[in-house]
C-alpha cells in the first residue's frame, strides 16, 4: 500500500525553507529517531521540482538525503537530471550525484562521471561529454564536446567548458582550453553567432563572423566583420525596444578594390506611440554610391526613401503628416529632378448628418521641391492646398437593387515655380455627382454550391473650373476591378476625370460545398471626354476604356490562381498579370507573370514580359530545397536565379546556396554568389532542433 507522508514533520530544516516537500512511496519506515527510509516508486515534490528514485534515506543528524537510482530529477524550468546515485540536502540544492546526465530544454545532453550541485545555482560536471545528437547503439554522435569540467550556471544560463575538445564522429577536430556557451533556455546572450562563408565573383571568397552584444534587456548590437581578398567590411545592426516603440538600424562600411573611396550605407527605422493616439514613424535610407547595395547583396532597391510621418486614426477622423526625401540609384535619373523632397499633410473627418447619409470633409497640403532651377519639368516646384466635401448615401430599392448616391466638390490652389508653362498661381474647382446601382442575384444548388452574380452600373459626371495645374502625382494609373466604379481613377490629387461617364461590369462568385471559391469580373468605362493625363497603356486613354477582366480561384488544399488582363475591342492586350500559388506541408510554390506594352509616356521604351518563380520543397525529413528565378522574356535573358539546399537533423543544420544576378546597368556588374553556413543545435546561439531525431537502424 502506498503511503503519503509530509517530510515537513521530520525535516525541520526543510520547514524553515520556502515550502514543504511531499514524499510519495510504496514503503516508508523509521529507523530509530534519526532516519527515515523510503523505497519503491518514490516521488518527491518540492517547489515545482520532481524527484524519482528507487530508495531514499534521510538522516536527520546530518540533514542529508542518500538516494539510490535510477534517479530522475525534473526541475521547474524543464531541466532534466538523471543519475545512478546521489547525496543531497533536503532542498535538492547541494550535493553530489554519480553517473549523472543533464538534459537542457530537451535538446542538449551533458553526461558526467560526477556532478556537484552548489547553492541550487551551480552544477559542476567532471569528465563530461556534451551533445544534442541522437546516439544509436555504439555508434558515436555526429558531434560532441568532451571536457575535463563543465560548470552550468542556472541563474545566468551559461555553460563554461574547461579543457574542451570538439569531435565529429569521435574524431578530434579542435581543442579549446576554455569556452563559454549559452544553454538552450537562454534567449539572448553576448557571444559569437554562426559564421558564414561568402563567395562572389566580385569580392572573392570571404567569411563573415557575427558577434552579438547585449546592452541590457532592451538593447543589443551585432557586429560582423567581413573579410575577403577584395574587401574589408564591418557590418552593424543595432536594435532597441522602448516602452512606446522600437528602433532598428543597420549599416556597413567597406574598403574594397571595386571603388577608390570607402563605401557605406545605412538603413534605420523606428515606430513610436505618442499621446493623443498619434503614431510617429520614420526611416532613413542612404548609400555612398549607386552600386554598393547590389555589389554586397544588401538590397535590390533602385530608389531610396527617407521619411518621417505622423499618423492618427480614430473612429471618425484620419490625420497624416509625411515628409520624404528620395535618392535615385538608376542610371537614367537625376536626383535633383525626381523631385527629391515631397511633403504632404491631410485631415479627413466623417459625420452622419441629420438628413441622412455620410458626409466626408477633408483638407490637404502637399509640396514637391527640386534642387534644379531649370525651367520645366526638371526644375519645377509645386505647392498645393486643397479642401473637399463628399456626401454619400446607400438605399435599398425595389427588386433587391442597391443604390448609392454621391455628390461632392473639391477646390485646390497651386503655387508653381520654375515652369513658365504654368501661371504662378492656379485655382481649380471640381464638382461631381454620381449614382451606383448594384443588383445581386444569389442561388444555392442542392449540392450546397452557391452562386452570386452582381451586375453593377455607375453613372457619373464631373467638371473642372479654373486653371489646369501641373500633374506631379498622377502620372501613372492602374485600371482594375478596384477602381472600375470610381468617379476618378487617378492615383493622386493633381489630375481629375471630367465629363460624363458610365461604368458597367458584372462579378460572378461561386462558392463550392467543399470550400472552393472562384470569382470572375469584367467591365469597362465609357466617357464623353478624353483625358490626356492617362497614358496609352493605362487602358483609360480613349473615350471607351479597355475591357478589364479579372479571375480568381482558391482551393482549400492550398492552391490559388489570380489573373488580370486589359484588352481593347480588337482583343489586343494592353496589360496582363497572373499569379499562381500552391502550398501544403511539403511544397510551397509561387509563380508570377507580367506583360506590359511599351509606352514612352511611362518611360517604358520596350515591351515588358517577365516571369518570376519562388519555390520550396521538403524532400525528406532532413533535406529541403529552395529555388528562385526571374526571367525577362521580352529581352530573352535571365535577370536572377538562385538555389538553396539545406540538410538538417536534431543536432546539425547545413545550408548551401548559390545565386546569379544579371544586370544591364552601366554602374552594376553581374555577379555570382555562393554561400555556406552550418550550425549545431543545443545552444541558444544556434537554431533549436526542429527536426525529429534520426531513426536508429540495425
Amino acid at each position: 500500500m502506498r503511503i503519503l507522508a509530509l517530510l515537513l514533520m521530520l525535516l525541520p530544516t526543510l520547514a524553515l525553507s520556502q515550502g514543504a516537500a511531499t514524499l510519495v512511496a510504496d514503503n516508508v519506515t523509521l529507523n530509530g529517531q534519526d532516519q527515515l527510509i523510503a523505497s519503491g516508486n518514490i516521488e518527491v515534490l518540492y517547489e515545482g521540482n520532481r524527484l524519482r528514485a528507487s530508495r531514499i534515506i534521510y538522516d536527520q543528524t546530518t540533514d542529508q538525503l542518500t538516494i539510490e537510482g535510477p534517479i530522475v530529477l525534473q526541475a521547474a524550468d524543464g531541466t532534466l537530471l538523471t543519475a545512478d546515485q546521489a547525496s543531497l540536502d533536503p532542498q535538492l540544492e547541494n550535493g553530489v550525484l554519480q553517473g549523472a546526465r543533464l538534459v537542457l530544454d530537451q535538446q542538449l545532453q551533458v553526461a558526467a562521471n560526477q556532478l556537484d550541485r552548489r547553492n541550487g545555482r551551480y552544477s559542476q560536471l567532471y569528465r563530461t561529454v556534451a551533445s544534442s545528437c541522437a546516439v544509436c547503439g555504439n555508434r558515436p554522435p555526429i558531434w560532441s564536446i568532451r571536457a575535463e569540467r563543465v560548470i552550468h550556471d542556472q541563474t545566468e544560463q551559461q555553460l563554461y567548458f574547461e579543457n574542451a575538445t570538439f569531435l565529429i564522429r569521435d574524431v578530434p577536430v579542435a581543442w579549446i582550453p576554455r569556452m563559454r556557451l549559452p544553454d538552450p533556455n537562454l534567449e539572448r546572450a553576448t557571444g559569437l553567432l554562426i559564421p558564414e562563408q561568402a563567395n562572389t565573383t566580385q569580392l572573392g571568397t570571404g567569411i563573415k563572423v557575427p558577434y552579438f552584444i547585449t546592452l541590457g534587456d532592451h538593447r543589443d548590437i551585432t557586429v560582423t566583420p567581413y573579410l575577403s581578398p577584395e574587401t574589408r567590411t564591418l557590418e552593424l545592426i543595432y536594435r532597441q525596444a522602448f516602452v512606446n516603440g522600437t528602433f532598428r538600424a543597420e549599416g556597413a562600411v567597406s574598403d574594397d578594390t571595386l571603388e577608390d573611396e570607402n563605401r557605406s550605407y545605412i538603413f534605420a527605422e523606428g515606430t513610436f506611440r505618442l499621446s493623443g493616439d498619434y503614431q510617429l514613424s520614420f526611416d532613413i535610407e542612404a548609400v555612398s554610391d549607386r552600386a554598393y547595395l547590389l555589389d554586397y547583396g544588401y538590397s535590390g532597391k533602385d530608389r531610396l526613401d527617407s521619411a518621417i510621418g505622423l499618423l492618427r486614426v480614430t473612429d471618425s477622423t484620419l490625420t497624416q503628416v509625411n515628409l520624404t526625401y528620395y535618392q535615385t540609384l538608376r542610371d537614367d535619373e537625376d536626383n535633383s529632378s525626381l523631385p527629391p523632397i515631397v511633403a504632404d499633410l491631410s485631415y479627413e473627418t466623417r459625420t452622419r448628418p441629420t438628413f441622412g447619409g455620410t458626409l466626408t470633409l477633408g483638407a490637404s497640403l502637399d509640396a514637391a521641391y527640386r534642387y534644379s532651377d531649370t525651367n520645366g519639368d526638371a526644375g519645377r516646384d509645386v505647392t498645393r492646398a486643397g479642401a473637399r466635401a463628399v456626401w454619400q448615401q446607400d438605399r435599398l430599392l425595389g427588386y433587391g437593387i442597391v443604390g448609392e448616391w454621391q455628390t461632392g466638390v473639391r477646390a485646390d490652389i497651386y503655387d508653381v515655380q520654375d515652369d513658365t508653362a504654368f501661371e504662378d498661381t492656379n485655382l481649380r474647382i471640381v464638382p461631381h455627382v454620381g449614382v451606383t446601382l448594384r443588383w445581386p442575384w444569389a442561388m444555392t444548388t442542392d449540392t450546397g454550391t452557391s452562386h452570386l452574380i452582381e451586375p453593377t452600373v455607375l453613372i457619373a459626371g464631373s467638371d473642372q473650373f479654373g486653371d489646369i495645374p501641373p500633374n506631379e502625382d498622377s502620372t501613372r494609373s492602374e485600371f482594375d476591378q478596384a477602381n472600375l466604379f470610381s468617379i476618378s481613377r487617378f492615383a493622386g490629387e493633381d489630375a481629375v476625370e471630367t465629363g460624363g461617364q458610365v461604368a458597367a461590369g458584372v462579378t460572378w462568385t461561386r462558392t463550392g460545398s467543399a470550400g472552393t471559391i472562384s470569382t470572375l469580373t469584367f467591365g469597362r468605362v465609357s466617357r464623353t471626354e478624353d483625358n490626356a493625363d492617362f497614358t496609352r497603356s493605362s487602358g483609360l486613354a480613349n473615350n471607351q476604356s479597355d475591357w478589364v477582366v479579372v479571375g480568381q480561384l482558391q482551393i482549400p488544399d492550398g492552391f490559388a490562381f489570380d489573373a488580370r488582363t486589359l484588352f481593347d475591342d480588337n482583343l489586343e492586350p494592353t496589360r496582363a498579370a497572373s499569379l499562381i500559388r500552391w502550398q501544403n506541408e511539403t511544397v510551397s510554390l509561387s509563380a508570377a507573370y507580367i506583360w506590359q506594352a511599351k509606352d514612352a509616356a511611362e518611360n517604358r521604351p520596350d515591351t515588358v514580359s517577365e516571369w518570376t518563380l519562388d519555390a520550396a520543397f521538403e524532400l525528406s525529413q532532413a533535406w529541403s530545397l529552395s529555388l528562385d528565378a526571374r526571367y525577362d522574356v521580352a529581352a530573352d535573358r535571365p535577370v536572377r536565379g538562385g538555389i538553396g539546399l539545406e540538410w538538417r537533423n536534431e543536432c546539425v543544420t547545413i545550408d548551401v546556396s548559390a545565386s546569379r544576378r544579371y544586370t544591364s546597368s552601366t554602374t552594376v556588374d553581374p555577379t555570382t554568389s555562393f554561400g555556406l553556413s552550418g550550425s549545431i543545435s543545443g545552444f541558444s546561439a544556434g537554431r533549436s532542433g526542429g527536426r525529429p531525431a534520426a531513426r536508429c537502424t540495425n
